[in-house]
């Protein structure tokens, strides 16, 4: 029997965080660290960074950013349960499935909106695949437990195929881009910025993107017990991602301008990743998440997932409760 999925929504310490902040400045105590992990295709918290907005905006709480680097989402948040940082920029919707498996006591604080086709299965130009039911037998590179996981189950399911028709090969963004270059993989899983590197300076032939297979949301996350003790800093950050994936869109060749030089990539390549991002960030609701189920019981089904997750039984944070 199911039982009723419980969420918790943060509704309330933010007052009194706020008045602790404030004693604190009054005191000139040195200003706390929030430690903030992130992915190179963290965007918007890579303009935050780029653009100081986070630490304005942080200043009259008491509170300083610091930035900690990973090669993909699932070591992210397995930091973040081990409390090595305190926030984590967004990661693709199948990563908080596999931490959910694992028991990470973790907190939804935001959402973006779907961008199916940020992320793609693709194949080197001259590759005699043409279809995706053409893995069948194949090596397919992939960052295990990212988005393009899940996405790669989802078209092999479409094509009547299962992750046991292929070879897998776990790869992080960069090794990826290694072995899809030199022919040690047959297609490559992935999402932008990296998906458009590959387009625009290798030119890889997309076999299919997550449009009406995977929706690719992107979820933010923090550990429950910073949720707890900082809900104020959280609405802040909420409120500079609003503004920041607003600034985004509305900017493109500005944005683009910004980042290249950080990603060390071509202007050219950012922009065209950031046309397909939505960049639309928004709370987390029940109604919201209803992917993340389907998600969690596809790898199941497979046998890659240790036990079942409920995708609704989460934490989730109430933008601007605490503020």
């Amino acid at each position: 029997m199911t039982t009723a999925p419980r969420i918790r929504r943060r509704t309330a310490l933010g007052l009194l965080g706020a008045l602790a902040a404030g004693a604190a400045l009054a005191q000139g105590a040195p200003a706390q660290t929030v430690r903030i992990g992130y992915q190179k295709s963290s965007t918007l918290i890579a303009v935050l960074r780029l653009q100081g907005s986070l630490e304005r905006a942080f200043a009259p709480l008491g509170l300083k950013p610091s930035w900690h680097e990973f090669t993909s989402g699932l070591p992210l948040l397995e930091a973040l349960n081990l409390d090595n940082v305190d926030v984590s920029a967004d990661v693709a919707d199948t990563v908080p499935v596999f931490a959910q498996a694992a028991g990470a006591q973790l907190t939804f604080v935001a959402q973006e909106a779907p961008s199916p086709s940020a992320q793609a299965i693709v194949v080197r130009a001259d590759s005699p695949l043409r279809t995706v039911a053409d893995l069948r037998g194949k090596r397919v590179g992939f960052a295990k437990a990212a988005g393009v996981h899940y996405l790669l189950l989802a078209a092999l399911g479409k094509a009547g195929l299962g992750f046991k028709d292929i070879e897998p090969a776990y790869l992080t963004p960069a090794d990826g881009r290694a072995a899809f270059e030199r022919g040690a993989i047959d297609a490559w899983v992935v999402w932008d910025p990296f998906l458009s590197a590959a387009q625009i300076q290798s030119g890889a032939r997309v076999l299919a993107d997550g449009t009406g297979l995977a929706s690719y949301q992107r979820y933010y996350l923090a550990s429950q017990r910073f949720a707890r003790a900082r809900p104020e800093a959280l609405s802040v950050l909420y409120a500079e991602l609003e503004k920041t994936g607003r600034w985004v869109k509305a900017q493109p060749k500005d944005a683009a301008a910004l980042l290249a030089p950080f990603w060390g990539l071509d202007a050219a390549v950012v922009e065209q990743a950031n046309g397909r991002r939505s960049y639309a960030v928004r709370a987390v609701t029940r109604e919201r998440l209803a992917e993340q189920q389907r998600i969690a019981d596809a790898f199941l089904a497979e046998k890659l997932l240790p036990r079942r997750v409920d995708g609704l039984d989460v934490d989730l944070f109430k933008p601007g409760a605490a503020s």
